[in-house]
């Protein structure tokens, strides 16, 4: 009979082998460590995006990088996360947001004792010198202007998300 794990030594068990597999072979490139890390610690990262298709378009290429992705269409939607139990390591959010745009909802984020410790990237089609101000102001880290390349916005994650470490 065999004893039955809980879900947190399985876990445990599943790395401490990982861990020690790689340890046995004679080189392991730094990208596999990084690929393996990413996979047994993966790191949430929080969309908060009105547009639908662009909502989803960032969750399908934040998942390609190995990364898992919450959605939030507005700050009700928020809410309903905030309620769960979830580590969030990064936060990408759209300046035009319905009903509470982006800057006044960040300032609500950075006046909580947890969320204000994340890294914050705006997301704009405006891109004014009044808007990068403001950006700096409620705390962010970046403002990108929409339409945006999608490797310097994976580049800009991958290097808030280190600087966390």
């Amino acid at each position: 009979m065999t004893k039955k794990l809980s879900t947190t030594d399985l876990i445990k068990k599943i790395e401490k082998l990982t861990k020690q597999r790689m340890a046995e072979q004679p080189i392991v490139s730094l990208d596999s460590f990084r690929d393996a890390q990413q996979k047994l610690h993966p790191q949430n990262i929080l969309v908060i995006e009105d547009d639908e298709t662009q909502r989803h378009s960032l969750k399908r290429i934040l998942e390609s990088s190995g990364y898992q992705v919450k959605l939030a269409a507005d700050g009700a939607e928020l809410t309903l996360l905030l309620d769960q139990d979830q580590d969030i390591h990064l936060i990408l959010m759209d300046v035009g947001l319905p009903w509470i745009n982006g800057f006044e909802l960040a300032q609500m984020m950075k006046e909580h004792r947890d969320l204000k410790k994340i890294p914050l990237i705006f997301l704009s089609a405006q891109a004014d010198e009044k808007d990068f101000d403001k950006a700096r102001e409620v705390g962010a880290d970046d403002y990108i202007k929409k339409p945006f390349d999608i490797e310097k916005l994976k580049i800009r994650i991958s290097e808030l998300l280190s600087e966390q470490k």
